[in-house]
Order: structure tokens, then C-alpha cells, then sequence
């Protein structure tokens, strides 16, 4: 089959491209002239009156062409119309692709055939299109089509002076697919005139032990190469498919391949993929991996986990290469990512932080990393000098209990001496096989005395605990890990059976000994008990207090867990706050229904019990499971979600005499996880009537923020303030507000003390204790911390209400849940706690209905333990919450729907998934089925 040549041409009219964009290039590569076309935002800046100050040389990979960096294009002309940094994006079609030159070719391609176009000319024609056009800027010289002259650098050289890297004017790289490789390797072999380096998914490293990934295998085997991506256009239609792209915009993807003959490039593409040893472009790609390694200058991978081609490995080894690298991963994008998400959005914004318009140049550090590093600084400062296990180290001899298991059968005691023993002799065990400080090691282990064991023995060691909800389900949990990429994984049999059925990543330990059938079957090394066994090291490593300790996932209720990173300075700041606002203090004898606080015990030398119940289900811990794990511990406090105090107030009927008598020694009830409603507060006291019942608010990003007491709740009750009162700031949290506009999005700029009261906005606070970053999300961190006041490192929380006139903290929903009426802004959580308070309803859920700005509100009920069925609310209930609504907002609910279930995370059992809601809501109101899944 014979393909025969066609110079370069412009793209025809298509959606989102602007063509100004385009221009035709002819360039000498080392095989002599080629033409190219060549996405430039060279003429555009220019007609704006803008000279470029920076410039982003962008690379494709397969099928694509540079219509992937429309949406980069734009914005990046949009940023320097606003007074940003004027970058100029350069990103060529490579040869037999886009709208480039169709080079001649007399067969179809093979992993070994001559006509393929190799990795190593493929980076020298990107240097032959980009030398001289980088040229341009330095010599104020118009852009003109013509013979571009790559001499002045030879293949892969330095470049001279007029083209060199500068603060001024700073190159940064960018790729995707194959082009992410490419493009990093001309990158590193041009380091003394490029800046920085950004990827999108890609690969370098094909590893020998594991398989090429499916996809690939079924093209490159035998004639299926040509026949998939030349001769039709499987290929190309199969790579549309990995995003959620409109039609038209997959018919712009495929305009320059419309038949076989615009084909070849693609086959050529996947042919040149170095599969062995054997193939013509591998010692090229080994090359290019060994450049990349060496390559030091600030780098961004942005990755989609969903990629079928480009696994979870290939961004492991990327890492390894670029240490220095930031990382963002968006949970749920695929192969084509920046067609996912806003990929330029976080590359404009993390180039901003690299290199501000008017700032000191490059290689300054990211916003999110300075903030990050800042806040880890600001903690370990503010944290007490003590580590996380010195009460432990100190109590090495003391036979008194430290923890109490009510997970096994019976119930499991240990001392503070065997504590330590264990924790000391397995933290050697782990150095011994192989655990060295900074691995992460993933926690498949039930609270109670095991995880107790191998949490501190990480700590000691400076090995780092992933920890993550089996609430979260299979698919949840892969997510969470393959986010992490621990090098261990410590688990009981349900957790190492997860991980071998989803191939999660880490060398494997097993809690208990396994047969050699079991342990073989699941990969396991060893046991925590044989580890237990481990001579003490003279001397462990010690982790300084900015090292990271912990990765916290949250509960993924309102979208996929994020891993909320935690250093030793967090964990004893946090720890400061329980003593210090709470009292609790060493012999304390703490119960915990709360998995998060379980963990803190020996940090603050509390006695823990952890009680028989469910930790995916807080409903299973009922009144004699808790009375009987005060009675263990000898505990005056307890902590637990609402979810679980309601059901212990519900079979508080069920106590004999002595289980009522410890429950009335019992001083202290925290709740956490979910506000608590006043008629729960009540319930709670009937069973610990002389405890001080107290619902601090917090999150996993800040487990401590705010607190108040049962009579605050009532004194709060009695305001006609909406949302639920979560009281004041405890000691050490700064409290600021960031106001929401009509379009539902929260202010840049915060506001503090009488200026921010009465009013709707996202709350943002500052504390030692808060979290040190969010692992592998740049860009959430980057604008979780945005904000700059008063020199101090602040969060944004994404929960959204008001601050009353004496100071205290209203929750009205999150900031996403936000309704946007035709007349402002309205906070689903103040609403639902009003509707909450008829008879006939257990639980509401507000949700806005229609465009953003004209949205109507809807209140849905949970149908859960009431008389009312799914559907419409009976007409008299309607009737008088539409009432009640009216009253306090001046306008009514639009309708009232009952739903058969409502969605809520598992940790918690209460944080309701509005968005789910809102699209059953939509669904229903539009005709469709009540009984719809929600």
C-alpha cells in the first residue's frame, strides 16, 4: 500500500480553535526540509499589543495533534490580556500527524519496518521547529513562514545566548502521551534553556516483570497494528473514547485522519513503541530515561488515573526520575485528561507560582509547596517539644493498661510496658526487612490494639501510615491507595484479600502468621507477630517534627477521598489541643468510638478502649457495647460520631445497674463527625447525666476548630439564626470568612471579626494542628491555602454559613451545595435544620434546581424510619414546610419530594450527598421514576 506525500496545511474551521493560531513551518530537520504546522500564539499576543515573556513548547502524542492545547492556548492568551505573565505557546504537529507534512511511504507500518519514524527523530524534529521560532521572540523579529535554520544549535545542542532559559523570560516544556516522553527528553538535554517541565500522562519505563497494558498488546500484535490504526480507524475512534468529549469536538480530534493515506502516522506511532530489547528505538528510550533522571529544574505531572494505557507504574517511575516533581491527579480522569478537566487552569496557575509576572524569576517555589512547607514550619513551631511517642518512650516500664481491644474475644488489654515492647521490637523488624523513614506503609487493619501496634511502630521509624476508610468500598479504596502508592501494606486477612484482588501496589505484611499456601497466595513477607519478636535496635531513626507522618484519606462524601497529608508536628500539635482544651491528659481513660482519636491515645498517654462495634457502620455501637468499654478502661471520657450516639441513646434501655453507674462516671462526651441537634444533645445526657456533653466541629483537614456545649446548643436553639450553631474557635483556631457572591463562588478576599458576621460565606481557619497539604493534589492544595493574611497559613474549608453577632459558627452546607436563587446565595444546611424540626420529618436535604443564578429550591425528605412514601410529600406537609420557608426567606420551596433512600458517607453516616439528590430531584421532576437509584 503506497502513501503518498503532502506538504503541511491549516486546519479547516473548527470548534474552539482560533485560526490565528496556525501557521505553516518549513524546517530543517537533519534529513532535510520538512514542513510543519505549528500552533503559535505568537500573532495573537501581538495583536493585543503583547510581547511575550515567556514561552510553553508543547508536544502531542498519539493520535492526537495540537488541537489537544486549544483550551492551554486560550488561556494562557486570556491570562496575559489580564495582566499575567505573557507566554506564548508554541506546539507542533509532529510529522505524519495533525495538519504536518504526510511523508512518503510504500507499506504499512511494523514494530521493525525501515519507514517507521523513530523516538530519536521525532525529538530532533522538535528541535528543528522550535530553535528558530524561539529565535524570534529574542531578536524582535516578526513572525514569518519560511526555511527555519536549526544550525545555530546542532541536533539536540545548546542553545546560544539570544535563546537561553532566562528569569525574564523563562521555557517550560509540556507533553502528552508520547509526546509527554519526548517532549521531557528534549527538555533534559536542553536544561540550560529550559525552565521547567510539565507531563501528562505518559510513560519511559516499560518494566520487564510486568505485561504491556491490554490495549497496547491487542494493536501491536501481528497484523492487528495496521489494521487497527491505518487501514481503519479503530485506533483513533478507541482513543476518542477515554474522555467525555461532545461529538463535535471527537470529529476535530479526526479531521487530519480521514482516510488511510493521513493514517500512517499513527500505525508508525504505536509501531515505534519499545516493547524489548530487540526494538530499533529502545536504547533511544533508555537514553531518553537516564536524561530525564538527571533533569533538576522545577517539574509538574498532572496525571488521569483511569488510563487504560498509562498505568499507575509508569507514574510511580516518573516520580522516582523527577523527585522534585509537583504532582496533581484528578481521580477520575482518563487518558485524555486536559479534555477531562482543567488541566490549563492548573498549569497557567502553577506557572504563575513558578514564574509571577514581575516576580524574581525562576525556580521560585510553588505557592502550594511554599504554603505547604509553611505551614509544616508554622506547626512544628507551635507544636510541643515532645515527639508523638515520647509519653510512650516514657512509660516503657509501666504495667498500668494503655489500651483496651473490644475487637477481639475476649477483650484485649495491654500495659504501656507491653505496648512499647511490641511498637520498639516491630519498628525493628521493619527496618530489618526493609522499611526505610519516608516509605509509606498502608494501614488494612481495624482499629484496635493491632493497628495501635503498627501505627507507632511507623512512627518511630519515620515510615509513613496511609490510612483510608473501608467504607469507602473496592473501588473507593483502590483509588485511595493507588493515590498514595504505598511501599507497604500492613493488613488483616479482608485487607490483604482486597489488595491482592485489585493488584494494589506495596510489599505485603500480614497481622497474624499465615500458612505458606495463604502467604503465598497473598504475597505476605511476614507477620506483625513475628516482627513483634525483633531484637531492639540500639537505635532507631528519629523523624524530625516536619517529616510527614501520616496520609489521612477523608470520607469521600462529596466526591473521590482525598489524602490529607500529616506531619509529626501536625499529629503533636493536635494532640497539644486535646490536652489543652479538653483536659484530657495521661491516665485519662479514653473510649473511642471514633477511629481518628483511637490513634491519639498514646500520644497523650490516654488509656484507649476501642469498643465493640463496626467501624464502617457507627450505628452498630450501642449503650452496652460503650458502657462495657468504660468499665474496661476506667474511662471519664468518651468519643463518638452522632450517628453512633444515636443508636447508644436509643438501647440505653437495654443497661443493667453497673453498666448505668459507669455510664454516670463518665465526665466528658465529645462527638465529632456530624453536628449534634439539641434533641440529640438531650439523649445523650439521660445516658451520661453528669458528663459535660460537648460537639467540637472539625474535618480530617482540622480534626479540632471550633466547640460547644450542650447548654450552648439550647442557648442557640433559641435564636432565629439558620444552620446548626457549632459554637466558637477553640484556643489556637483563627476564624475568618470569604463571602459568597450570586453565582455561588467564594470571595478571594477574607474577612474577620464584626465584618464578617451575618453573612453567607465559606469559613476559613488557621491553626497548628491543621493539615500540612492534600498527597499528590497540587492544585486542591494550592487553593485550599490561597489565601494570605497576616503572614499565617490559612485553609479553606468548603463549608459554607455565618457568624452570629456573638461570635459563634453557623453550618449551612458545603460550598458546592450552595443554592443560587434569583435573589442570592442560599446555604442548604440553615433550611434543612428548620424543616428538620417538624414531626413528620427525619431528615431534609435542600437542593437548587436549574441554571446557576436562577435556581428554584427543592427540599427532599428521607423516607427512612417515617410513614411517608417516595414520591410527592403529602399535600399538608407540603403545605406547612413551603410555610415555614417563606417565613424566614421571603420566598417558598418550589416542591416537596420524598426520597426512598438518602446517600451518606460511611464514616459518618450523616454527610448527605446533595449532588446526588439534586440529580434524582431533576430526574424525578422532569417525569422520570421515583424509585430511580439515588
Amino acid at each position: 500500500m503506497r502513501f503518498p506525500a503532502r506538504p503541511a496545511q491549516a486546519p479547516p474551521k473548527l470548534p474552539e480553535w482560533d485560526p490565528a493560531w496556525s501557521r505553516i513551518v518549513e524546517a530543517k530537520t537533519p534529513e532535510g526540509p520538512h514542513s510543519f504546522h505549528v500552533l503559535d500564539t505568537l500573532e495573537v499576543l501581538r495583536t493585543n499589543g503583547l510581547e511575550p515573556s515567556g514561552t510553553i513548547l508543547a508536544l502531542h502524542g498519539n493520535p492526537t495533534w495540537s488541537y489537544l492545547w486549544r483550551h492551554l492556548a486560550q488561556a494562557t492568551v486570556d491570562t496575559a490580556r489580564s495582566g499575567g505573565r505573557v507566554w506564548r505557546l508554541i506546539a507542533p504537529d509532529q510529522l505524519d500527524m495533525g495538519f504536518s507534512e504526510r511523508l512518503a511511504h510504500n507499506s504499512l507500518p511494523t514494530p521493525h519496518g525501515a519507514e517507521v519514524r523513530r523516538m530519536s527523530q521525532r525529538i530532533d524534529d522538535f528541535d528543528a521547529v522550535v530553535t528558530p521560532l524561539l529565535a524570534e521572540v529574542a531578536s524582535s523579529a516578526a513572525p514569518q513562514d519560511g526555511v527555519a535554520d536549526a544550525a545555530s544549535t546542532g541536533r539536540n545542542g545548546a542553545a546560544s545566548a539570544d535563546t537561553a532559559a532566562s528569569a525574564e523570560h523563562p521555557i517550560v516544556t509540556i507533553g502528552h502521551d508520547w509526546g509527554g516522553v519526548l517532549s521531557l527528553g528534549w527538555a533534559a538535554r536542553n536544561a540550560d534553556r529550559v525552565s521547567a517541565s510539565i507531563s501528562l500522562n505518559t510513560a519511559v519505563h516499560q518494566p520487564e516483570d510486568a505485561p504491556i497494558p491490554a490495549p497496547l498488546r491487542a494493536t501491536l500484535a501481528g497484523p492487528m497494528l495496521p489494521t487497527a490504526t491505518v487501514v481503519t480507524d479503530g485506533f483513533l475512534r478507541v482513543t476518542m473514547s477515554l474522555g467525555d468529549l461532545d461529538p463535535e469536538i471527537k470529529d476535530a480530534f479526526r479531521s487530519p485522519y480521514e482516510s488511510a493515506s493521513r493514517r500512517h502516522g499513527i500505525g508508525g506511532f504505536v509501531a515505534d513503541i519499545p516493547v524489548d530489547e530487540s526494538h530499533p528505538s529502545y536504547s533511544e528510550l533508555q537514553r531518553v530515561g537516564a536524561d530525564i533522571a538527571a533533569f533538576d529544574h522545577p517539574a509538574l505531572l498532572v496525571w488521569g488515573p483511569k488510563d487504560p494505557v498509562f498505568l499507575e507504574r509508569y507514574l510511580r517511575d516518573l516520580r522516582q526520575r523527577l523527585p522534585q516533581a509537583d504532582v496533581h491527579r484528578f481521580e477520575l480522569g482518563s487518558h485524555l485528561v486536559s479534555e477531562d478537566y482543567d488541566v490549563a487552569g492548573v498549569v497557567t496557575d502553577w506557572l504563575e507560582t513558578q514564574f509571577p509576572a514581575g516576580g524574581t524569576g525562576a525556580n521560585a517555589p510553588s505557592d502550594a509547596t511554599a504554603a505547604s512547607e509553611a505551614t509544616v514550619a508554622e506547626n512544628a513551631t507551635a507544636a510541643p517539644a515532645r515527639g508523638v511517642t515520647s509519653i510512650l518512650d516514657a512509660r516503657h516500664d509501666d504495667e498500668a493498661i494503655a489500651s483496651v481491644d473490644f475487637a477481639q474475644t475476649p477483650a484485649q488489654q495491654i500495659t504501656w510496658r507491653h505496648l512499647w515492647h511490641v511498637t520498639t521490637s516491630i519498628a525493628g523488624g521493619l527496618l530489618e526487612l526493609g522499611v526505610r523513614p519516608g516509605d509509606r506503609v498502608s494501614m488494612l487493619v481495624p482499629p484496635g490494639n493491632n493497628l495501635t501496634a503498627a501505627l507507632y511502630a511507623c512512627l518511630k521509624i519515620g515510615a509513613v501510615a496511609v490510612v483510608a476508610d473501608a467504607g469507602l468500598g473496592p473501588k473507593g479504596m483502590t483509588r485511595a491507595t493507588s493515590s498514595a502508592d504505598p511501599q507497604w501494606i500492613i493488613g488483616e486477612l479482608p485487607g490483604l484479600g482486597l489488595a491482592r484482588a485489585f493488584n494494589w501496589p506495596g510489599r505485603r505484611i500480614s497481622v497474624s502468621p499465615l500458612g505458606s499456601v495463604a502467604a503465598k497466595l497473598f504475597k505476605v513477607e511476614t507477620s506483625l507477630t513475628a516482627l513483634s519478636r525483633t531484637t531492639h535496635h540500639a537505635q532507631l531513626p528519629t523523624p524530625a517534627a516536619t517529616d510527614d507522618a501520616a496520609i489521612l484519606f477523608t470520607s469521600g462524601s462529596t466526591g473521590p477521598a482525598k489524602g490529607v497529608r500529616y506531619t509529626h508536628g501536625d499529629i503533636s500539635a493536635l494532640a497539644a489541643v486535646l490536652t489543652r482544651v479538653f483536659d484530657v491528659r495521661e491516665g485519662t481513660g479514653l473510649v473511642a468510638g471514633f477511629p481518628p482519636f483511637a490513634l491519639l491515645g498514646p500520644a497523650i498517654g490516654a488509656t484507649s478502649v476501642t469498643p465493640d462495634m463496626s467501624v464502617t457502620k457507627p450505628k452498630t455501637l450501642t449503650a452496652s457495647a460503650i458502657s462495657d468499654a468504660i468499665i474496661a478502661g476506667h474511662s471519664t471520657m468518651v468519643f463518638a460520631s452522632p450517628a453512633a450516639y444515636k443508636n447508644v441513646a436509643a438501647t440505653a434501655s437495654d443497661l443493667d445497674e453497673e453498666q448505668k453507674a459507669a455510664c454516670a462516671r463518665v465526665e466528658l462526651v465529645l462527638s465529632a463527625g456530624a453536628p449534634v441537634p439539641l434533641g440529640l444533645m438531650d439523649s445523650i445526657a439521660e445516658v451520661f447525666p453528669n458528663a459535660s456533653i460537648h460537639s467540637p466541629y472539625g474535618m480530617t483537614e482540622g480534626l479540632l476548630l471550633t466547640d460547644i456545649d450542650h447548654a450552648g446548643v439550647r442557648a442557640a436553639d433559641a435564636t432565629p439564626n439558620l444552620g446548626v450553631c457549632v459554637g466558637r474557635p477553640i484556643d489556637g483556631v483563627e476564624l475568618a470568612l470569604a463571602p459568597i457572591d450570586d453565582s455561588g463562588s467564594a470571595a478571594d478576599v477574607l474577612e474577620r471579626g464584626v465584618d464578617a458576621q451575618g453573612h453567607l460565606g465559606e469559613f476559613v481557619v488557621s491553626a497548628a494542628h491543621i493539615k500540612s497539604g492534600y498527597d499528590n493534589l497540587w492544585a486542591t492544595t494550592a487553593a485550599s491555602a490561597r489565601d494570605d493574611l497576616e503572614g499565617r497559613t490559612w485553609h479553606r474549608t468548603n463549608d459554607i454559613g455565618h457568624i452570629d453577632a456573638a461570635g459563634r459558627v453557623w453550618l449551612e452546607g458545603r460550598l458546592q451545595h450552595a443554592v443560587t436563587t434569583p435573589r442570592g446565595p442560599v446555604g442548604p444546611g440553615g433550611l434543612e435544620a428548620l424543616i428538620d424540626s417538624d414531626e413528620q420529618v427525619s431528615r431534609s436535604s435542600i437542593v437548587g434546581i436549574g441554571p446557576a443564578g436562577t435556581q428554584s429550591l427543592v427540599a427532599v425528605l428521607d423516607a427512612e424510619g417515617t410513614d411517608l412514601s417516595p414520591g410527592l410529600a403529602p399535600l399538608d406537609l407540603t403545605s406547612r414546610l413551603r410555610e415555614l420557608v417563606a417565613e424566614v426567606l421571603g420566598h417558598d420551596l418550589t416542591a416537596v419530594l420524598v426520597a426512598p433512600m438518602f446517600p451518606t458517607d460511611i464514616r459518618h453516616n450523616s454527610k448527605i450527598d446533595r449532588s446526588r439528590l439534586a440529580t434524582w430531584t431533576d430526574h424525578v421532576l422532569s417525569g422520570g421514576s421515583v424509585r430511580t437509584k439515588v
